[in-house]
């Protein structure tokens, strides 16, 4: 059985404005099983918070730190904890 964890990264750069939150969102239901949340930020960062199964978590953050996102990430910092639930599926905020 897979183990199930919490995400929550921080993305730095040209992240607004790009539609990041959305490809976020399409690239975590690509890698299917987890649920969460896009989040711009008033600092000009995007929050990016996803659980589910570690695999799928550390998938996602290799995209968010990859070439291949919208706009330009200059930066991600990340948070592992444990999962809290309560997320219906995966939003844009």
């Amino acid at each position: 059985m897979s183990e199930h964890t919490r995400l929550v990264a921080w993305v730095r750069g040209r992240v607004q404005g790009v539609g990041f939150r959305w490809y976020t969102r399409a690239r975590a239901l690509e890698i299917g099983g987890l649920s969460g949340f896009a989040l711009n930020l008033e600092d000009g960062r995007v929050q990016v918070v996803a659980e589910g199964p570690r695999e799928g978590c550390q998938g996602l953050l290799e995209w968010l730190t990859g070439d291949d996102t919208p706009g330009r990430v200059d930066g991600v910092t990340e948070i592992w904890d444990t999962p809290r639930g309560g997320y219906d599926g995966f939003a844009i905020r």
